[in-house]
């Protein structure tokens, strides 16, 4: 009997092993994804809810499209900055942060760009996936739009855009504000844009190919808003 006691008392002292999740980032999105130096803003919110719902992250890097394949193939458990709207089979987490797109031309185009269905008549560059994360009225304009195209890597929307090669791109301000930074010797930044706020914020969550580790992360992402990590975070970034 003693033994026993021992044995079950040796269970309870021992540390519980954190459940290991091979997490798939877009590439490199600054601020939110900084992909060489393993921060950002998004980046270290959903590394701190997951690492507090008990889980150790494996971060892997990856243009969206392919992240999406690599989670239907189980290359990795979960996938970020996605939602329902992606149309990939997975268990979603809550919304761990929201993005506000908009469509950005050169003020010097004089574009009259009103509703979403207006980028129809023009040349368009968004992001991967983009088709179908902003809704379905935009998924009409992309799939009947012959001048509409998405790139895996931000930084070629801000030389598409100033360079005059396309008319509109979609991007969150804060990513092509960002890139100006990159850019700048290549191509005329200081030009003035118009900004058409024609977009809804998009929330993104996880994309699981478990319900349990979508479940953890929440608990996390709750317990760091409660504990006010997640509003650090974001001060942290906010002169991005």
């Amino acid at each position: 009997m003693k033994l026993l006691w021992a044995l079950c008392w040796l269970s309870l002292s021992l540390p519980v092993s954190a459940q290991t999740l091979r997490l798939g980032f877009g590439t490199h999105k600054p601020p939110y994804v900084f992909e060489d130096e393993a921060r950002g803003l998004e980046y270290d919110i959903v590394v701190a809810a997951a690492q507090r719902g008990g889980l150790q992250v494996q971060v892997q890097y990856a243009p969206m499209e392919r992240l999406h394949l690599m989670l239907r193939h189980g290359q990795v458990d979960a996938i970020a900055t996605t939602n329902e709207l992606s149309g990939v089979s997975a268990f979603y987490s809550d919304a761990y942060i929201y993005y506000q797109n908009v469509a950005v031309a050169l003020s010097a185009r004089q574009l009259d760009i009103q509703r979403v269905s207006d980028l129809a008549r023009y040349s368009v560059s968004a992001f991967q996936h983009a088709r179908f994360l902003l809704g379905q009225e935009f998924q009409q304009m992309a799939e009947a739009n012959p001048h509409y195209r998405e790139e895996p890597y931000q930084i070629a929307r801000n030389r598409l855009l100033y360079s005059r090669r396309v008319d509109v791109v979609v991007s969150d301000m804060r990513i092509l504000r960002y890139f100006n930074r990159e850019v700048y010797t290549q191509v005329d930044v200081s030009q003035p844009l118009a900004i058409y706020p024609i977009f809804a914020a998009t929330g993104y969550k996880l994309g699981c190919t478990q319900q349990s580790h979508c479940a953890a992360f929440n608990q996390g992402l709750a317990a760091i808003r409660a504990s006010g990590e997640y509003k650090t975070i974001e001060r942290r970034y906010a002169m991005h």
